[in-house]
C-alpha cells in the first residue's frame, strides 16, 4: 500500500456478522418464549397446590373459582386430607399442554402424601403418589 491508496473497505466484512448476530439472538429470543409459554398457568398451579399443602383450604378454595354447584364440601370431598386426591402433602409440577382451540391449559401435576416429595430411587413411597391434571383457564389462571 502506499501513501496514494486508499484504506480498504471493511464495510462489506462486517455485513454478513450483524446478520448472523441478528439470527442467533432471533433464536434464543424465540426459544425462551417457546420454553416459557405455559409458566403463568403453571404458577397459578403452584399457589392452588401450595395452598392445599399447607392446608389452608379456604385459600385453596378461592383460586380454584368453583361454579355455584361446587360448594366447599364438594371441595373438601376431592382435595381435603380424606378427600379423593388428599391427602396432598407435596407435589411437583409437570409438563403443560395446550388444547387446540381450547381456552386454558392442562397442567400435570404429581402429588404425594409425604413430605418431602420422594425421590425416583423411592419406591415404596412413589406407588403413592399421583398424577392430576388439571385445567388452568388462560385469561383468569
Amino acid at each position: 500500500m502506499t501513501l496514494l491508496e486508499p484504506p480498504p473497505d471493511t464495510r462489506a466484512k462486517s455485513r454478513p456478522l450483524i446478520w448472523v448476530v441478528v439470527a442467533l439472538v432471533s433464536v434464543v429470543a424465540l426459544s425462551l418464549l417457546w420454553s416459557f409459554r405455559y409458566y403463568p398457568e403453571k404458577k397459578a398451579a403452584g399457589r392452588f397446590f401450595e395452598a392445599v399443602a399447607a392446608g389452608d383450604m379456604n385459600r385453596a378454595y378461592q383460586i380454584w373459582k368453583p361454579g355455584p354447584n361446587y360448594a366447599m364440601p364438594d371441595f373438601l370431598a376431592d382435595w381435603g386430607p380424606n378427600g379423593y386426591y388428599g391427602p396432598v402433602k407435596s407435589f411437583e409440577i409437570g409438563e403443560a399442554s395446550a388444547p387446540r382451540g381450547g381456552s386454558g391449559v392442562i397442567v400435570s401435576v404429581k402429588v404425594s402424601p409425604y413430605v418431602p416429595f420422594p425421590s425416583a430411587g423411592d419406591a415404596e413411597k412413589n406407588r403413592r403418589t399421583r398424577t392430576v391434571r388439571i385445567w388452568v383457564e388462560t385469561r383468569d389462571k
